[in-house]
C-alpha cells in the first residue's frame, strides 16, 4: 500500500485507498440489516491489505454503519490501527447545542473517545450558512481544542463557486471531500475545485472514484476501448489510477462491500503513484469518457447559469440524474435518489412553470422546460 499526507497535517500518513462505509454487505437487501459477519472479514482483510483510512456517516445504512463500524473495530482490537471518519448531520442540526449532542452520540455509536477526521456532512450553499449562523465553526475549534476530533474538514455537493467560498471562508480547514472521477472533472468542485483546496493547503480526500460502480460494470465498448491497453486491467483500476495520479489526492474512498473488491483495489493502491499515467493511458481514458459523453440526454454542463429558478427547480441536479441514469444504465437507482431528494424537497423538474426566464441564460441553449419534462417522466418511471 502507498501512503499520502495532507499539506497541514505533521505526522500522519494515510492510505492510498481509504475504506467507504456507506456500501456495506448487507443480509436480503435491507440497508440497515449489515452482516456484520461479513463486515469483520473485510475489515480484517483491509487493515491487513494495509488501508488505515475508514470513513462513515450518520445516516449510512439507515444509521447503522457507525454502531457496526464501532462494534467491529473493537472486536478486531483495532481502533488504534486505523484513522475513523465520519460527518456531522448537519441537515439535522436546529439550535447550536445540536453540534455537542450529534457528536456525543457518534462517539458513543463508535465505541471511541475521539474521532480522527470529522468533517460537516454534503455542504451546499443553505447548509454553510447554516453553519455559520449556528457558530458551527467554533464548535468544531472547541472539540478539537478538546481532542474529541482530532482534524477538520467538509464534504461536498454543490457548484464550484460555492466550493470556493467555503475553502475561502474558514482557514481552519485541513481537509475536504468532493466527488471526483474522469466523468466529473466539470462537475460540482471538480478539477478546478481540486487545485483551489490544494492552494490553499486543504488536503482533498475524493469520494464516488468510481461514480457509485458506473465505472466499474462497463458496457462493451468501453470494455474494448481499454483492452487496446497492452496488459489487462478492470475498469475500475483505470478510474482508480486515475484520481491517484492526482497529486492534490490524499486518499479515494471506495465503498467496497466483498473481500475481492477490496484485495483487487488494494493493490491498485499499492503502485498508483501520483502523475505516474502516460500520455497514451490518458487517451484511452478520455476515449471512454466520450462514450459516456455521447450517451447523455441532454447537453448540460451543470455551470448553474440557469439558477435560481423562480420555480425553484434544481434544474442541474434533475439533468444531471436524468443523464447519469442513462449513462450508466442506472434508471432505478437514480429514480429513487430523484424521489428522495429532489422530489421531497420539492426542487424536482415537476415545479417548473414554463416561465422560460431559464432559456437565456443557458450557454448551452438548451430547451429546459421541455427537457425537465422529459427528465421527470423518464425519472418517475411514467415514460
Amino acid at each position: 500500500m502507498l501512503y499520502r499526507r495532507f499539506p497541514k497535517i505533521e505526522n500522519v500518513e494515510v492510505s492510498a485507498l481509504g475504506l467507504g462505509c456507506m456500501r456495506l454487505p448487507t443480509k436480503d437487501g435491507v440497508a440497515a440489516a449489515i452482516d456484520e459477519a461479513a463486515v469483520l472479514d473485510m475489515f480484517r482483510v483491509a487493515i491487513d491489505s494495509g488501508i488505515n483510512y475508514f470513513d462513515t456517516a450518520w445516516p449510512y445504512h439507515g444509521e447503522m454503519s457507525e454502531p457496526v463500524v464501532g462494534r467491529t473495530l473493537a472486536r478486531l482490537g483495532a481502533r488504534d490501527k486505523v484513522y475513523l471518519a465520519t460527518k456531522c448531520p448537519v441537515w439535522l442540526v436546529k439550535e447550536e447545542g445540536d453540534w455537542e449532542r450529534y457528536l456525543d452520540s457518534q462517539l458513543t455509536r463508535l465505541q471511541t473517545d475521539h474521532i480522527d477526521f470529522y468533517l460537516f456532512h454534503a455542504l451546499d450553499a443553505g447548509r454553510w450558512d447554516l453553519v455559520k449562523r449556528l457558530h458551527g465553526l467554533d464548535f468544531i475549534a472547541r472539540a478539537r481544542r478538546d481532542g474529541r476530533i482530532r482534524h477538520a474538514g467538509f464534504s461536498f455537493h454543490d457548484s464550484l463557486t460555492v466550493f470556493k467560498d467555503i475553502i475561502d471562508g474558514w482557514e481552519g480547514w485541513e481537509f475536504c471531500q468532493i466527488q471526483y472521477n474522469y466523468m466529473d472533472g466539470e462537475y460540482q468542485a471538480g478539477t478546478e475545485g481540486l487545485e483551489h483546496a490544494a492552494a490553499h493547503q486543504v488536503g482533498v480526500i475524493v469520494m464516488e472514484p468510481l461514480r457509485g460502480g458506473g465505472l466499474a460494470r462497463v458496457p462493451d465498448p468501453v470494455l474494448d476501448i481499454f483492452g487496446k491497453w497492452k496488459t489487462p486491467r478492470r475498469p475500475a483500476e483505470w478510474g482508480l489510477r486515475h484520481v491517484l495520479d492526482r497529486q492534490e489526492v490524499v486518499t479515494t474512498l471506495s465503498g467496497m462491500g466483498r473481500v475481492d473488491e477490496i484485495l483487487e483495489n488494494a493493490a491498485v493502491a499499492g503502485s498508483a503513484r501520483p502523475n505516474s499515467l502516460l500520455a497514451s493511458e490518458k487517451e484511452l481514458i478520455n476515449k471512454a469518457r466520450d462514450f459516456f459523453l455521447a450517451g447523455q440526454r441532454v447537453p448540460c454542463t451543470t455551470c448553474a447559469y440557469c439558477k435560481p429558478c423562480p420555480g425553484g427547480v434544481d434544474i442541474p441536479g434533475v439533468f444531471g440524474m436524468w443523464n447519469t441514469a442513462v449513462m450508466y444504465d442506472d434508471r432505478a437507482g437514480r429514480s429513487g435518489w430523484y424521489k428522495a431528494s429532489l422530489l421531497r424537497e420539492g426542487s424536482a423538474a415537476d415545479q417548473c412553470t414554463r416561465c422560460l426566464e431559464c432559456l437565456d441564460k443557458c450557454p448551452q441553449h438548451i430547451m429546459i422546460p421541455d427537457r425537465l419534462e422529459e427528465a421527470h417522466a423518464y425519472l418517475m418511471g411514467t415514460a
